[in-house]
């Protein structure tokens, strides 16, 4: 297992919440700057992206691709369990709330966390993998351990026009799951944005956070 990196962004007010962003790269400084001061934000990189993230395992869905390891129950516990309590003695944070925001199958792990442990109360999937085999379909038979407070979801208008015949489901899993979240009575939008799924990540991001800590 790789060893994880983590990027923590302190705000002066150590009771602002904590907003938690799987990434892959340097984006997490770049969201930070863009939220301003509103929260604090720990961006987790160099994970096992295929493994840390998918929530059951799955062969490979793209030519060329690699299987998914299915670990994300692990790295769920690691993160509530670990992780953000150590994030949080070692900055001396005592935050109102915690948020897990991420891109892509960050996104999906987003969700799926959410079913894993009562960490987090407000969440981002932004252009979120929701067409992973199977998953909607646990997402519309189990319950969250509880209640976000609120739920982001976004897409790109094009991320369903594609050949793959998993991704071409993405805007109906993510409308069905959308649809549920509503009507059970959580503070949920799910946003259409322009192009397909590589584009415009960071200000999508960007986007999504600011919702949920509104």
């Amino acid at each position: 297992m790789a060893e994880k990196k983590i990027n923590v962004f302190p705000s002066e007010n150590a009771n602002a919440p904590l907003v938690v962003v799987n990434a892959t790269g340097d984006e997490g400084e770049i969201i930070y700057n863009a939220i301003g001061d509103k929260a604090s934000l720990a961006a987790v990189c160099n994970l096992d992206w295929n493994d840390d993230l998918s929530p059951w395992p799955s062969r490979p869905v793209f030519r060329k691709g690699e299987p998914f390891g299915g670990l994300a129950d692990r790295y769920a516990a690691e993160l509530s369990g670990t992780i953000i309590p150590g994030i949080e003695q070692e900055y001396g944070l005592q935050p109102a709330y915690i948020a897990i925001a991420g891109y892509s199958l960050a996104g999906m792990f987003a969700l799926y966390s959410a079913y894993r442990t009562s960490m987090f109360s407000r969440i981002a999937s932004v252009s979120g993998s929701l067409w992973y085999p199977g998953f909607a379909d646990y997402a519309e038979c189990h319950e969250m351990m509880r209640r976000p407070d609120r739920i982001y979801l976004s897409l790109g208008d094009r991320e369903e026009s594609t050949a793959n015949q998993y991704m071409r489901t993405v805007r109906d899993c993510t409308e069905r799951l959308y649809e549920k979240y509503r009507q059970e009575g959580i503070d949920s939008v799910l946003e259409m944005n322009p192009g397909n799924h590589f584009q415009d990540a960071e200000e999508r991001m960007i986007k999504g956070i600011r919702w949920i800590l509104r």
